[in-house]
């Protein structure tokens, strides 16, 4: 397989682990597959603000028993990489959860539809600049914050979770 060679972390448990081109992504995966790894076990994206985004898959050899990692990276400005589900048909949970996650296109995929979130869904919840705010924005629904039981009083004062911003500093 070409592409830059490393390995991941994890010990004993590591993956060597290939960095191609985007535009080698698919020939990738195919050689691999044709190097014996095939069962196709997971595919996500990375956020790498502020350049763009890394696109990893996992791959695994049932007759070698080991896995091997394959990553590219994509621009921020046009996220969009080749569909791997003619090699592999799994992938295609995956390319629509990563679409709707992270906003990134798969050429080729023909299905990107929503899978987990709301048709009103607005953003992309995995890029890093999206702001979950929901508790700030709108108030625990319970009679106690979580944690907090019948038997004791809540004295401190709602706090915004860790990384988010004031509401009166959103983005419009």
């Amino acid at each position: 397989m070409k592409g830059e060679v490393s390995e991941s972390g994890g010990g004993r448990f590591a993956r060597p682990t290939y960095d191609v081109p985007a535009d080698t992504w698919a020939e990738a995966i195919a050689t691999a597959r044709d190097e014996g790894f095939d069962f196709f076990d997971w595919l996500s994206a990375v956020d790498e603000l502020p350049g763009g985004f890394t696109i990893v898959v996992h791959l695994w050899s049932t007759t070698q028993k080991k896995g091997v990692l394959i990553r590219a990276e994509i621009p921020r400005a046009a996220p969009a990489i080749d569909s791997i589900v003619g090699i592999y048909p799994g992938a295609a949970w995956h390319e629509r959860e990563t679409h709707e996650m992270f906003g990134i296109g798969f050429t080729g995929h023909g299905e990107l539809k929503p899978l987990l979130l709301p048709d009103e869904f607005e953003g992309h919840p995995l890029r890093k600049e999206f702001v979950l705010a929901s508790r700030v924005a709108k108030p625990w629904p319970g009679a106690k914050e979580p944690g907090e039981s019948e038997h004791t009083v809540s004295k401190r004062a709602p706090m915004r979770p860790p990384g988010v911003p004031d509401p009166k500093e959103w983005p419009k």
